[in-house]
């Protein structure tokens, strides 16, 4: 038995050792042009701070350009780490996007910071915690809608794009699922609490004017390439960043070459099985099979692919590859 849920992409805008942040950039521009072509249902960009490897710090901005080089695709944020910000700034920034592209923008909203705590202090400007997060997005709702007491957002009010939860945790299933919207889960760096997550989104949902029933969509790592061997060898880069990330040195992204003369601790060696164990990697054939494993065995409504690599060529060929084997068609005409 096999599944055809649709298939989407979360994009970090990878910035390989040696290249300047300009590049990732547009290669994320050209990735997106690229990915609808191929016929992957929306693009996210992630939200990330002080991180020399990765370029997507500011995902409405570069959303606004990825909604404007392509036509059909669904654009969004992966996610908006909403503490980070006044929620009528985000408001505001993504009523305008839905403004300018109607129906095609994604507001996925995360609690985590998306950084270490003192580059979180410096763009809060301020105390922050958790317990402030049901109160920023309770904001964030009124100003879509227009029932905030003292404050019009313009033009949020009357472009209110599709709202999703992200998170890697219990307590955004049950946001998500007493808002009655979409949630979607970090399996891709927290595959231990998938099938509890989303059986707590389930569980809570309730029926919104939004969404009639849950929808859940998780995010998978995935190389792709012709052999199972080069998509190995081509998955190293990605599995050292995530090391280093892990043990507090997060550096740009090295060649697959320089990885294969990496000696590795212990400890890294440990930290390299955990990053393998939700890693999907090999030939169209296995990538095939193994998406659609955990399609069926979490019974989602959508998988979100990220492919990590250090050569912008070999990342648009594993989306093309897993485009082929999964029977994406290019989308109708806008």
């Amino acid at each position: 038995m096999t599944t055809n849920v649709p298939l989407s992409v979360l994009d970090l805008a990878p910035v390989p050792a040696g290249t300047p942040a300009a590049d990732a950039l547009r290669n994320s521009i050209d990735l997106a042009v690229l990915v609808e072509h191929l016929g992957y249902r929306r693009h996210w960009v992630a939200e990330h701070h002080n991180f020399a490897g990765i370029a997507s710090s500011a995902p409405a901005v570069l959303m606004a350009h990825l909604a404007t080089a392509t036509t059909t695709l669904r654009v969004g944020s992966g996610g908006v780490m909403l503490p980070n910000h006044a929620s009528l700034a985000v408001a505001e920034q993504f009523g305008m996007l839905e403004a300018l592209h109607p129906g095609r923008i994604d507001l996925g909203l995360g609690r985590a910071p998306g950084t270490d705590p003192n580059t979180a202090a410096a763009l809060r400007r301020g105390p922050s915690t958790a317990d402030d997060f049901p109160r920023q997005l309770g904001e964030l709702l009124a100003y879509f809608e227009g029932t905030h007491p003292t404050i019009t957002a313009t033009p949020a009010r009357g472009y209110r794009p599709a709202l999703w939860m992200l998170g890697s945790s219990d307590y955004s299933a049950q946001v998500a699922g007493h808002l009655g919207i979409p949630f979607s889960f970090a399996h891709h760096f927290a595959s231990t609490n998938t099938a509890a997550a989303l059986a707590v989104y389930r569980d809570t949902f309730r029926p919104s004017a939004w969404l009639e029933q849950p929808y859940s969509m998780i995010g998978v790592g995935v190389v792709c390439a012709d052999t199972d061997e080069q998509a190995e060898f081509l998955a190293g880069p990605s599995a050292l960043s995530f090391v280093r990330l892990r043990t507090g040195r997060p550096t740009q992204m090295v060649t697959p070459e320089e990885v294969a003369a990496y000696e590795w601790t212990p400890m890294e060696a440990d930290l390299r099985r955990q990053w393998a164990g939700p890693t999907v990697r090999g030939d169209a054939t296995s990538v095939r099979v193994q998406l659609d494993g955990l399609a069926q065995r979490f019974a989602v409504d959508e998988l979100m692919v990220t492919t990590m690599v250090h050569d912008h060529a070999d990342r648009r060929r594993s989306y093309e590859l897993v485009a082929d084997a999964w029977g994406l068609a290019p989308p109708a005409a806008a």
